[in-house]
């Protein structure tokens, strides 16, 4: 399985950024997906999970209200729309795939199964 994001970049504080992550998957459809980011210096961290059907969906209180996910399973594709961006969400973003169908086991802490490369969102103030 190959996860490839794109849509990282530079934006000023308060500003938007996009997010893309393409799956190879052919049953990507029967799995959950998540966000993840990874600070200079910190652990990564869980930003954002969704469903395998885009039910249900969850964040990190740090992103709430912010960040939105979703998915468009006829494309294996899943989105990161960030909003009202600040200095502190700069970090090293991953699309991750759970390994069941619940997007709230990423949530909790289970390791996602596959990881993909990275992209990068600067935020400057």
């Amino acid at each position: 399985v190959q996860l490839v994001e794109s849509g990282g970049g530079l934006v000023q504080a308060g500003g938007s950024l996009g997010l893309s992550c393409a799956s190879s998957e052919g049953s990507f459809s029967n799995y959950a997906m998540g966000w993840f980011r990874q600070a200079p210096g910190k652990e990564r961290e869980f930003v954002a999970s969704i469903s395998w059907n885009g039910g249900r969906t969850y964040y990190a209180d740090s992103v709430k209200g912010r960040f939105t996910i979703s998915r468009l399973n006829a494309k294996n594709m899943v989105y990161l729309q960030m909003n009202s961006l600040k200095p502190e969400d700069t970090a090293v973003y991953y699309c991750a795939r759970g390994s069941g169908a619940a997007g709230s086991a990423l949530a909790v802490g289970r390791p996602p199964q596959y990881w993909g490369q990275g992209t990068q969102v600067t935020v400057s103030s």
